[in-house]
């Protein structure tokens, strides 16, 4: 029994990837012991904060980096940051950036939801949201025209959730930020490679700890030491309601030296082998299609992408995956194209023998029509 399940709550079988609704990451046993041993010690949080900024930069090769509670606090702490400069004065009126130089030029296809509006996030950290181009198409001179005297920065989301057609490169969006002497904020949140963005031209990058890192409820900002200097001093404003503890900045620590280390390729190859043996569980379901495909924002993740005829199966993904998550245990599977009648099975967060349970419960589900 786990030690969700001995308060009532189902147990449930993660298929749909890093996702903070579900807990993100499962921690690593090195990591969760040095977690304990932190909770039970004391430590000046200020200068927790320079040491594990240090120790991360080691990694990411940016000058500085301030540890935040995930990435969503990132982008607010990023955004108050450009506004205030270091000003703590301004620092203590936001979110009221009233008067301030504070708006951030995000393209519309980036302007998502990914489980809260990414604006909203941008509105927290005292920025004023401006939107530029299409949903589908946004163009460099979009982007350079609303660049005026009351621009704080320019901000790219790198993640599956945005339009992966028709928007301006991250590298055009950072010669354009720099063109005009604008810092670029990247949200990386997912991204697995954590030197890339900061090395091709970006001047804040924020990390979830709880993601591809795999430590627990946590983040980080790396980039420009006088920029992350600034990251920093919002902890004394806003930052304040969104405070990483001592336990969980140790538990990133730990598990970005775990990452950094690990060979993430095998690691993805092994992931995708699993899924492989999915599909091969999965072939004599009739009305459905099962193929590998890369995840859609180019990470090297692997899923089996279930592709239903629910016309002749008399059954929608949408019921599929209702039937999924009502079962005990609850199997939680990615939904992002069940309009399209797909489900995605993501194998990181798979335990052993999860794959062969979700197999038994798709059978159960698919031959119950097909014999009702």
């Amino acid at each position: 029994m786990t030690i969700y399940e001995s308060l009532g709550l189902k147990k449930v079988i993660n298929a749909s990837g890093k996702m903070t609704a579900l807990g993100a990451s499962a921690v690593k046993k090195e990591v969760a012991e040095y977690m304990a041993q932190a909770a039970q010690e004391y430590v000046e949080i200020d200068s927790l904060i320079d040491k594990a900024g240090e120790i991360i930069s080691s990694y990411t090769q940016a000058e500085d980096a301030c540890v935040t509670l995930g990435a969503a606090a990132g982008i607010a702490i990023s955004v108050a940051a450009c506004i205030t400069k270091g000003n703590m004065k301004l620092a203590e009126q936001l979110p009221n950036s009233e008067g301030m130089q504070n708006e951030i030029i995000i393209q519309k296809g980036h302007s998502v939801n990914f489980g809260a509006p990414i604006v909203q996030m941008v509105s927290l950290g005292g920025g004023r949201p401006i939107e530029v181009g299409q949903a589908n198409k946004t163009e460099s001179f979009h982007i350079e025209g609303a660049i005026n005297e009351k621009t704080a920065a320019l901000l790219f989301i790198k993640s599956h959730h945005t339009v992966q057609k028709g928007m301006v490169s991250f590298q055009a969006m950072a010669d354009i930020a720099h063109r005009h002497n604008l810092p670029l904020i990247v949200d990386a949140a997912a991204e697995e490679d954590i030197k890339k963005y900061y090395q091709q031209g970006a001047d804040l990058v924020i990390y979830s700890g709880g993601k591809a890192i795999g430590g627990p409820t946590s983040g980080f900002i790396c980039g420009k030491r006088e920029l992350i200097s600034w990251c920093k001093k919002q902890y004394k404003g806003i930052g304040r309601a969104m405070k990483a503890s001592k336990e969980s900045i140790m538990g990133l620590l730990k598990a970005i030296e775990l990452y950094v280390n690990e060979d993430n390729h095998a690691i993805a190859l092994e992931n995708k082998q699993k899924m492989e043996k999915l599909a091969q569980n999965l072939a004599d379901l009739k009305n459905i299609n099962v193929s590998i495909k890369q995840d859609e924002a180019g990470r090297e993740i692997y899923r089996a992408e279930i592709k239903i005829d629910e016309k002749a199966a008399k059954i929608t993904a949408y019921e599929i995956i209702e039937k999924l998550k009502c079962g005990n245990p609850s199997i939680y599977v990615r939904d992002h194209y069940a309009n399209l009648g797909i489900i995605s099975i993501d194998p990181r967060n798979l335990k052993e023998k999860d794959d062969e349970i979700i197999a038994d419960r798709l059978h159960e589900i698919l031959e119950g029509i097909t014999n009702a």
